[in-house]
C-alpha cells in the first residue's frame, strides 16, 4: 500500500539540510500513533539479528535549488510513502488529517493533499525507476579484524544476488511459507539495471553514516507477491531511512531524481 502527500511550507520556502532523509523519516514517526511508532522504531519484524521496518519513502519531488549544505524547495513538494503494514499508512493519514500543519525539519508545512496510490498493472517483466536510490551492502572483516561496509554496484553480479536475498529475508520476517520462497530460485527471476550510469551513484549521509546508493531504471522479473513486497517496502537495504522506493515506468523518457 502506498500514499502520496503534497506539502507546502507555510513560509513558501522549505529549507532543509542537503541530506534530509532523517527529517522526512522524523515527520513520519511523529505522525504515527505512539505505540505503533515505538514498535516500528524499536522492534519492527525480527529475523535473526536483523529487524525489518518494512516501510519506505521517496525523495522530495518539487522545484528546488541547492546550496553547499542545504536544499530549498519553492512551492509544494510531493513525497511517496509505502509500507506492507496498512496500519502504518492509516495512522499517518489520520494524524495528518487532524493537524493543520506538520513539522518537516524546522519548517511548518500545510498538507495540501493525501492520495492513495493505485496498484500498478502487473506484467512480467516490469521496468521501474527509483524514487529514492537503492543501496545494497555487506559487512566484511578486514585482515586486521576490523568491520568494513562494502556497497555493491549494479554492474556487479552480486548486486542482483543481494537484492533477491534481501527480498527473501523480508518475506521470511513476514512469515511467508518456505514453498513461496522457492519461487525466487526457479531461475526465471531477475533484477537488472537498464539505464544506469556513473551519474546515478548517490553518495549520501544518514547521521554520521556515509551510504552509497544508486538511482536509475531497472527491470524486475519477479513473481507478483515479491514484486508487490518490493514495491511497498522498497528494494535493498535501509528502506525506512528513505532508500529503495521505485515506481513503474510508463513513458520512454525518464526524469532523473536528486
Amino acid at each position: 500500500m502506498r500514499i502520496a502527500l503534497e506539502l507546502e511550507s507555510l513560509s513558501g520556502r522549505l529549507k532543509l539540510p542537503l541530506q534530509y532523509n532523517r527529517e522526512v523519516q522524523g515527520m513520519i514517526y511523529r505522525n504515527l500513533d505512539e505505540p505503533l511508532g515505538d514498535w516500528i522504531h524499536d522492534e519492527g519484524l525480527p529475523l535473526g539479528k536483523r529487524s525489518f521496518k518494512l516501510f519506505t519513502f521517496s525523495r522530495l519531488l518539487g522545484s528546488y535549488r541547492i546550496a553547499p549544505d542545504t536544499i530549498e524547495f519553492s512551492g509544494p513538494v510531493r513525497v511517496h510513502v509505502g509500507s506492507v503494514h496498512e496500519q502504518i499508512l492509516q495512522s499517518l493519514v489520520e494524524h495528518l488529517l487532524r493537524e493543520p500543519a506538520v513539522r518537516l525539519g524546522k519548517e511548518l508545512c500545510e498538507v495540501h493533499s493525501i492520495e492513495l496510490e493505485p496498484l500498478p498493472k502487473m506484467s512480467r517483466p516490469v521496468r521501474v525507476r527509483t524514487l529514492s536510490p537503492i543501496t545494497v551492502y555487506s559487512t566484511l572483516s578486514t585482515a586486521e579484524g576490523r568491520k568494513k561496509t562494502y556497497y555493491y554496484s549494479p554492474s556487479e553480479r552480486d548486486w542482483e544476488t543481494q537484492l533477491l536475498s534481501n527480498l527473501k529475508r523480508k518475506s521470511r520476517a513476514l512469515g511467508w511459507r518456505e514453498a513461496q520462497l522457492q519461487n525466487l530460485e526457479d531461475g526465471k527471476v531477475h533484477i537488472r539495471p537498464v539505464r544506469v550510469s556513473n551519474r546515478d551513484l548517490k553518495i549520501m549521509k544518514y547521521g554520521d553514516t556515509v551510504i552509497k546508493a544508486w538511482s536509475g531504471v531497472y527491470e524486475l522479473d519477479l513473481p507478483e507477491p515479491f514484486f508487490l513486497l518490493a514495491y511497498d517496502a522498497g528494494l535493498g537495504s535501509k528502506n525506512s531511512q528513505g532508500f529503495g522506493m521505485v515506481e513503474v515506468v510508463r513513458q520512454r523518457t525518464v526524469a532523473r531524481d536528486q
